[in-house]
């Protein structure tokens, strides 16, 4: 931590692009290797290359599903690629739904560089994408973990889908500065141009919603969802994870989150 400090107080002294670049290496953990792909976990899918609103190429999988069952558009965390997804998107096929995943720009073999507006614009083309294909925006149903639940919000309240599942979100970057790191943002993180407000956005939301989150997140704190939850309008469920933490929430949840995700999908028929 004590190196850390000087290092993004000085960035924020520095000229606006080497600012940024220094600014999106505490945000976004990407990893350019794929490990492995749906296929070793007995799933088809189909590799998808395909532009982000503002042009830039991207990456992702689409995994098809069962005939009338929504399709869930899947907005990955901060940290890896969505290799690291595969088991949650065996999870995932199980319920039957037809699912979308797509690298951000600079993750896997999308190319770019990660930041907020990115994230926003990669997703815009995923839509895009899959309205191509045929998918209505009421046949869709969003999912955004961690920070890809501010993405997913975000899209939520630009063009609405059937429903929103967020699973661990934050607030917004600022309270989780605040949270991990109150000396570091008293001395210039507030100055940080990455927002992901989530707080300030969702009672603008306009579809079912659904939080789901661990009670021992320890990146997280589960206070963060029941934030959202409390601000956002009805129709909202709001399920605790006894405990799981963070990356683990759908492994530890058991048949009680299979249940919960099943419930949901079910009352939005």
């Amino acid at each position: 931590m004590k190196q850390l400090l000087p290092i993004l107080f000085g960035s924020l002294l520095l000229p606006s692009p080497v600012s940024a670049a220094l600014e999106g290496s505490f945000v976004y953990f990407p990893t350019a290797e794929l490990v492995t792909t749906p296929a070793a976990v007995g799933l088809a899918y189909e590799d998808v290359f395909f532009t982000a609103a503002d042009g830039t190429a991207l990456h992702g999988w689409y995994l098809p599903g069962e005939p009338g069952r929504p399709l869930l558009v899947f907005c990955h965390g901060n940290a890896g690629n969505i290799s690291h997804r595969v088991d949650n998107l065996r999870l995932l096929r199980e319920l039957g739904l037809t699912v979308f995943i797509f690298d951000y720009r600079g993750y896997g073999r999308s190319s770019g560089t990660p930041s907020e507006a990115g994230t926003y614009s990669d997703l815009r083309g995923a839509l895009v994408w899959l309205q191509q294909k045929g998918w209505k925006q009421e046949q869709m149903v969003y999912f955004g973990r961690s920070l890809g639940a501010a993405v997913a919000l975000q899209l939520a309240l630009e063009e609405p889908p059937a429903a929103l599942i967020l699973e661990s979100p934050f607030t917004s970057i600022g309270a989780m500065g605040r949270h991990h790191s109150p000396l570091l943002w008293l001395l210039g993180g507030w100055l940080l141009n990455t927002r992901y407000d989530s707080l300030g956005k969702i009672s603008d939301l306009r579809v079912p919603l659904m939080i789901l989150h661990g009670d021992e997140d320890e990146i997280v704190p589960q206070q963060m969802g029941r934030q959202l939850f409390e601000r956002a309008p009805q129709p909202k469920r709001f399920h605790s994870l006894p405990g799981a933490g963070h990356n683990n929430s759908y492994e530890v949840g058991g048949e009680a989150y299979r249940n919960w995700w099943r419930e949901f999908l079910t009352e939005i028929r």
